[in-house]
């Protein structure tokens, strides 16, 4: 039964999509359990400080080395030799798993040797003590990039046969592993279980997608030093690490933003780097759940279109998963805005998370939430550029847009360090009053302007230089969505102050805040998709059809 399942393969995008949002809706609450466990037990101070910032140099090899290769050379090139002949197509995945792998160990070992080096560059404000502990979390990390690096070359192969079930389990166990390290590997081994958890997870990552690789026929030529060449001058290696470069060189360009950004919150209060990370996380699990199921969905589609010139059916798979993530994401961004305090409060206030980290997350999530929309479509719009076997243009854009974030944070930052007009409007708008230090904001705000500022680039060269738009039918939608989400705020709002007005609800207990958020939130959805439904919203009627119509097929 359970084979049966891993083996599933999709007949149509929008159960594609069906299945990899289910997937990544459970992942979802994986991790924010995962969260709210972390936020319980250490709360926002050093050791969750330690814990991210661990995180940070083996996110960026796996995001350069793997993610990169996947999102814009391995589907498209596999997708190539697989229409010409099997045999050919698993030679060239053997051949790019050998050189990767080999060239993963080679890489992570480096940077086990020299991990205090860069922990003093991606940490100058931590004490010894913090550093220390950072270093030997970080070294133990460095095992999942080899893990996570053989699991998503399987996934950008298992993408090609449709089978999307266990390419979207496998972040769910990645999280399972996390868990586990923090309910069962913390207790006895400290902060280390943290980093074996995440080690946990690289394994159960991998192990969950080898049952459907092997079902499509994969058969490992594996390398072995002093018998066998590595088959680096493969054809199909070549023309991957070709176009991965310029993918690569700008993960690798987002990463180094997302290092700068944790040396800066380094130099701030203690927690700082815990809440922007948390808040962040909360906001990134929706655009996962969306943009990312939607995206990596249709990419097999929009390649085969470009590959066949079928200019038409490329135009319309992508118009249509733009608008669907536009009435999803922006809907929710807006929730998450009004009901973001009740939202930190029913997630991470637990434990040692206390009222001021619940407070300072609250208003990082509440910044995060307006420009999610634009991270949403950020996905769709690079995945066209790739499907174009165009790696160039997003990975320039990465670039602008990093130099853009840093100098953004740095001055948003200076400028909340002084007791000034932009301190005095920061402080009021979210609520603030009575904290003094709420300098990491300045690194929320200077991230979502820059991601607006991403996707308008992207929108506007896909558009100067594929034509890739139906331009009536996106406003269209656009100008719908908007009008529902308006009908949606007002009833969420009166119903939000209804309930505390006439005393339905005790806000000092964790009951009262978790009817508010529900009841507010579920009023909301409802009030949207009615509306939506009233002005003939062409997506509701696409979301319906992945739910009621989409098929599949075991094979």
């Amino acid at each position: 039964m359970i084979k049966k399942l891993l083996n599933i393969q999709t007949k149509s995008v929008s159960f594609a999509s069906l299945i990899l949002a289910g997937s990544y809706f459970f992942s979802a609450l994986l991790g924010l359990l995962r969260d709210r466990l972390l936020a319980g037990k250490f709360g926002a101070g050093n050791e969750l400080d330690v814990y991210y910032t661990a995180f940070t140099i083996p996110d960026f090899i796996v995001l350069i080395l793997i993610f990169g290769a996947i999102s814009s050379a391995i589907v498209p090139i596999f997708t190539s030799y697989i229409n010409k002949s099997k045999e050919e197509a698993w030679h060239y995945t053997s051949a790019l798993l050998n050189v990767f792998l080999v060239f993963l160990i080679i890489t992570c070992l480096f940077f086990i040797i020299f991990t205090p080096f860069f922990v003093s560059l991606i940490a100058p404000g931590f004490s010894e003590s913090k550093k220390e502990m950072t270093v030997t979390l970080m070294r133990i990390m460095f095992l999942s990039p080899i893990l996570l690096g053989t699991s998503n070359i399987i996934s950008g192969i298992l993408q090609v046969f449709h089978r999307f079930l266990a390419t979207a389990l496998a972040p769910l166990m990645y999280n399972l592993g996390i868990i586990i390290g923090i309910v069962f590997f913390t207790p006895k081994l400290g902060l280390t279980g943290l980093a074996w958890g995440v080690v946990l997870g690289g394994i159960l990552h991998l192990s969950i997608q080898i049952p459907a690789i092997l079902h499509s026929g994969f058969k490992y030529t594996p390398f072995k030093p002093g018998q066998k060449k590595l088959d680096i001058k493969h054809p199909g290696v070549i023309k991957t690490i070709k176009l991965m470069l310029p993918r690569s060189l700008g993960l690798g360009a987002s990463q180094f933003n997302n290092i700068t950004i944790t040396a800066i919150a380094s130099t701030l209060a203690t927690g700082s780097v815990a809440i922007f990370n948390l808040a962040n996380n909360l906001g990134s699990i929706l655009v996962n759940a969306i943009a990312i199921s939607l995206s990596t969905a249709i990419f097999p589609k929009m390649s085969l279109a470009y590959l066949r010139e079928d200019k038409r059916e490329f135009e319309k798979k992508f118009s249509s998963a733009l608008r669907q993530i536009l009435f999803l994401i922006i809907p929710i961004s807006i929730l998450l805005f009004i009901l973001r305090a009740q939202i930190i409060r029913v997630v991470f206030g637990t434990g040692k998370f206390d009222w001021l980290d619940t407070r300072l997350t609250a208003a990082c999530l509440g910044i995060f939430s307006v420009g999610l929309f634009a991270q949403g479509i950020i996905f769709i719009l690079s995945k066209t550029f790739y499907a174009a076997h165009n790696t160039k243009i997003p990975a320039w854009i990465s670039f602008i847009a990093v130099v853009f974030n840093i100098s953004a944070s740095i001055f948003f930052v200076k400028l909340l360090n002084a007791s000034g007009t932009f301190f005095n409007f920061m402080q009021n708008i979210l609520r603030l009053e009575g904290i003094h230090n709420i300098s990491i904001v300045g690194l929320s705000l200077a991230y979502s302007i820059t991601v607006i500022f991403q996707a308008s680039l992207l929108l506007y060269f896909l558009y100067k230089k594929y034509k890739t738009f139906r331009i009536k039918e996106i406003l269209g939608s656009v100008y719908k969505i908007l009008l529902s989400s308006a009908i949606m705020v007002i009833f969420v709002l009166l119903v939000r102050q209804s309930l505390v007005n006439y005393n339905f609800i005790q806000l000092q207990t964790f009951f009262g805040v978790f009817m508010q958020l529900v009841i507010s939130g579920t009023v909301g959805a409802f009030f949207y998709i009615i509306t939506a439904y009233f002005f003939k919203s062409p997506e509701l009627k696409t979301i319906k059809e992945s739910f009621f119509n989409g098929k599949s097929k075991p094979n």
